[in-house]
């Protein structure tokens, strides 16, 4: 568990260098008292492990820019790739406007970080996207080897509550985006928080997080609590129906990854979110998972 007496610790990625697990972690002074005035505190934090479990903070290795940038209010989640001997970092910032846009920073060792460039590198299009939303950017290789794609929390044009969607962007170089139509359509969720897509067996799998209260009534009845939700059946190539999608029961888990543990599982690692109006603000241990066809479950240990 990583756990910071001072701060509170929510949503974070993951880079594996060897047998290092490098996990980058939103972070915020637990001093400011109400867990809500976290998201314009932020720096993101830097840890490692060999196992998921121990961990050694290191330096910061990205804060919010001069006030005057575009990503000079906050800097939220982000995910990493390896490419031509170094590391991108592509990152959420938010500035004094309140408009979220991904921008990148690179590094050759994954602990000294340098922007690229002055501006962000992709923003929503309006013809498919409300510039309400745009952040927790995905960034993979594109399985038949055509260059890069993105994915991003984000909004449909035009609706109001349930319509969220996850963005699309593809690129042949990392630094140079274009925006897609999204890969889903809206299906009751306010939001489809980081999201991320995992081959598992032969199925491709789209993981997101949502909150039961940002989620319609109808989307609620019937569901376990949970804040993490799988979606199978879809691809990159066609996108994902996530009227499908099936909760992973846990009290608080939220901003789940899917990784590797050390010994080749699969594994659920994210943060403990509220519970029973207590925000505890910790990464948890990994939870062992599999999938069984239909759905993920937590494996026994």
């Amino acid at each position: 568990m990583l756990r910071l007496v001072d701060h509170w610790v929510w949503d974070s990625w993951l880079a594996a260098a060897g047998e290092e697990h490098h996990l980058f972690f939103l972070r915020a002074p637990r001093d400011l008292r109400d867990p809500e005035r976290r998201h314009l505190s932020t720096s993101v934090g830097h840890a490692v492990s060999t196992d998921l479990r121990r961990w050694t903070v290191l330096p910061d290795p990205l804060e919010r820019a001069e006030a005057s940038a575009w990503d000079g209010a906050a800097v939220w989640t982000g995910s990493i790739v390896p490419h031509d001997g170094r590391w991108y970092l592509f990152y959420t910032g938010v500035g004094g406007d309140a408009a979220q846009r991904v921008g990148i920073a690179v590094s050759q060792d994954l602990h000294t970080w340098q922007r690229h460039g002055v501006e962000p590198v992709v923003a929503p299009d309006p013809r498919w996207y409300a510039e309400t939303a745009w952040r927790d950017p995905f960034v993979f290789a594109d399985p038949a080897g055509r260059g890069w794609h993105m994915l991003l929390t984000a909004h449909a044009a035009g609706e109001g509550r349930g319509g969220g969607v996850i963005a699309h962007a593809r690129s042949s170089d990392l630094l140079h985006w274009s925006v897609r139509p999204p890969l889903t359509r809206p299906a009751g969720f306010d939001h489809l928080e980081v999201p991320q897509v995992h081959q598992i067996d032969d199925a491709t799998i789209l993981l997101f997080s949502c909150q039961p209260a940002m989620t319609t009534v109808q989307r609620r009845n019937g569901s376990p609590l949970s804040g993490t939700w799988i979606v199978a059946g879809g691809s990159i190539g066609t996108g994902w129906d996530v009227t499908t999608a099936t909760p992973f029961a846990h009290p608080s888990l939220y901003a789940a990854r899917l990784a590797r543990d050390p010994a080749g599982g699969w594994c659920l690692l994210g943060f403990r979110d509220w519970e029973q109006g207590v925000f505890h603000g910790e990464i948890i241990d990994p939870i062992p998972v599999a999938w069984t066809g239909r759905r993920l479950v937590e494996r026994l240990r």
